[in-house]
């Protein structure tokens, strides 16, 4: 399942393994923990999309390196 989220003013897909939208949630969350630092926001910038299973986001970079996030 894809689903579309905006952070920052950039739209990126999330791949979801499961249909639980309450991780989607938490991402929503800690996305808006994060806002406030700096380094964060510049990695951002690069991101091309985010695959969300359970309770850990992998964020996908343009050059195809991988940031783990753990969500909850």
């Amino acid at each position: 399942m894809v689903k579309m989220i905006t952070f920052k003013n950039k739209s990126i897909p999330v791949y979801l393994a499961y249909d639980h939208s309450e991780y989607l949630e938490m991402l929503n969350a800690k996305l808006g923990e994060m806002s406030l630092q700096f380094d964060f926001y510049k990695k951002w910038k690069r991101i091309k999309s985010v695959e969300l299973i359970r309770d850990v986001a992998i964020l996908k970079y343009t050059d195809g390196t991988k940031l783990y996030l753990e969500v909850s």
